[in-house]
């Protein structure tokens, strides 16, 4: 009789850990799933903010060597009235505005050989000439991406000022 008990107890005890290890297993398989799409998020944002030949390395583990451009042409531009439009604004408002504005540009600066260094509030800023170097193309890119730029602003409209026309300032600068 106690053999039989000993028997259910550990054919339980068995069970039991089987379907803790297979639960186990299941966790591990989605945890590790959750794991690759963070991964793939952080490689994005990593090959968003840095030119693709500095994110690789740092993903290797290989340092970056800082480089030397002799020519390169940089763009900026703001909006006119920015502080202006964002006082009459909600915030969400002023969000979809940047968000529209920057769409466009974005889809504009993806014809010209040029690379979108960064944009902070209403400021937006382009190079052109790194992070790939292309001779003595640079000005006439970034020139070219700004009247590209400045026509496409002649007709855009904020959702919610569509009376309200959007004018920018553009500086360029080559070196």
């Amino acid at each position: 009789i106690n053999k039989g008990r000993k028997t259910n107890i550990i054919d339980s005890m068995l069970r039991m850990l089987e379907q803790y290890s297979s639960n186990l297993e299941d966790l591990i398989r989605e945890r590790t799933e959750e794991l690759e799409i963070e991964k793939q998020k952080t490689d994005r944002l990593l090959t968003q903010m840095l030119p693709p030949s500095v994110a690789k390395a740092l993903k290797m583990g290989t340092p970056v060597e800082p480089e030397y451009f002799e020519e390169v042409t940089l763009y900026f531009s703001d909006i006119v009235g920015f502080t202006t439009i964002s006082a009459m604004s909600e915030p969400i408002e002023v969000v979809d505005l940047l968000n529209d504005l920057y769409t466009l540009f974005d889809a504009i600066i993806g014809s010209h050989d040029v690379y979108k260094v960064e944009t902070i509030g209403d400021a937006y800023m382009v190079a052109s000439g790194l992070p790939k170097r292309n001779g003595n193309r640079h000005a006439g890119e970034i020139a070219n991406m700004s009247l590209d730029i400045l026509s496409s602003v002649g007709t855009f409209k904020m959702r919610h000022m569509p009376e309200v026309p959007v004018r920018i300032r553009i500086g360029l600068h080559s070196g």
